[in-house]
Formats: C-alpha cells, structure tokens, sequence
C-alpha cells in the first residue's frame, strides 16, 4: 500500500510542478496577481507531495517491502535499522527522489518567506522552480 501511495503522490507531484512551471508566467503576461498566487501553493504541494513519496520509500525500506523493486536490489532483512535507513538515498533512485525533496524544500522557502520579493519576480523564481521539479 505505501509503495502504491508514494507513487500517486509523485504523480500528482509532477501535475503541481507542471502547473507551477506554466501559470506564473501566464499570470505575469496577464497582469494577474491572484493567479500569480497560485505559484506560493503550488510548491507548498510540490513539497508535500514529495515528501509523501520519499516517507513512502522510507516506510518500504524500513518494512523490508521486497514488492518495491528499488527495495528488492538494496536492502536485505538482516540489515540494521540504521542501514536500512540511510539504503533509501544510498541507490540511484533514492538519491533522485531525495535530490528532488531538497528542491522542493527550498521552493517552499522561496514561497513562504520571500514575501520580499517582488510578486513578479517571485512568480518568476517559483516558475523556474516548477520547470526545474519537471526534470
């Protein structure tokens, strides 16, 4: 079940990053400040999201849930804890997700106190980010 929900939510992960990377800019053409406001939610999403799916990968790590294929080709039931902790980002796709967790993490920085900022530009940083969360 947690492998299933940690994949749902980097699918509705990559919706948000998708809508973060286009509404800004349409907002900044339009001269829309209240959608140029959707950007600040959209990467408080991006991160929850993100890391909703790397508690998941965590939960499968700790659980030995050999059903997930990252899990399988890294992990063992003998293993300490501890290992089977830090075998999350220990393998190409943890360290992408984990990658992805820390970008997330600073565009909710961006978001929540770049109040500073001009809206336009703001817009514009959050924008990027979202096309940056695509790749």
């Amino acid at each position: 079940m947690a492998a299933e929900a940690g994949s749902f939510a980097l699918i509705l992960a990559l919706f948000v990053s998708l809508m973060q990377s286009v509404v800004p800019f349409v907002a900044i053409r339009r001269q829309g400040s209240l959608i140029a406001a959707f950007a600040r939610q959209a990467a408080l999403a991006q991160l929850l999201f993100i890391a909703i799916a790397f508690g998941c990968l965590t939960y499968a790590f700790v659980t030995s849930d050999f059903s997930v294929q990252v899990v399988a080709a890294n992990s063992h039931t003998l293993k300490p804890l501890l290992y089977k902790i830090s075998g999350v980002w220990g393998n190409h796709e943890g360290s992408m997700l984990l990658w992805v967790l820390i970008l997330a993490l600073f565009g909710a920085a961006v978001a929540v106190f770049g109040d500073n900022l001009p809206d336009r530009l703001q817009a514009r940083v959050l924008g990027v980010h979202g096309m940056i969360g695509l790749g």
